[in-house]
């Protein structure tokens, strides 16, 4: 795949992006140096390669999950300037 002036100034156009004229050869030729970058590395055999979420293996410690009721309502109302039936209270904020 080759990318031409023309494909420059289409993208550009597309993109809303101005450039100018002497640089529309530019952009090409590193287009080009990309498209051929990448068609490289589609070369690569990768069948054998299983997928990663993270380049370094990592495990997560774990801890016993244990239910605690820390929190009771009528502690964290305390904090609240308005409430109503053991809720926040909020001004109304939709028109």
């Amino acid at each position: 795949m080759t990318i031409t002036r023309e494909t420059v100034k289409k993208v550009a156009h597309l993109a809303r992006i101005e450039i100018k004229d002497d640089e529309e050869t530019q952009f090409a030729d590193e287009l080009n140096k990309i498209v051929a970058w990448i068609e490289q590395l589609n070369e690569v055999n990768t069948s054998n390669v299983e997928p990663l979420d993270h380049a370094v293996s990592y495990s997560l410690r774990m801890r016993e999950d244990s239910p605690e009721s820390n929190n009771h309502a009528s502690d964290i109302l305390k904090n609240a300037q308005e409430t109503v039936l053991d809720f926040f209270s909020v001004p109304k904020v939709v028109e």
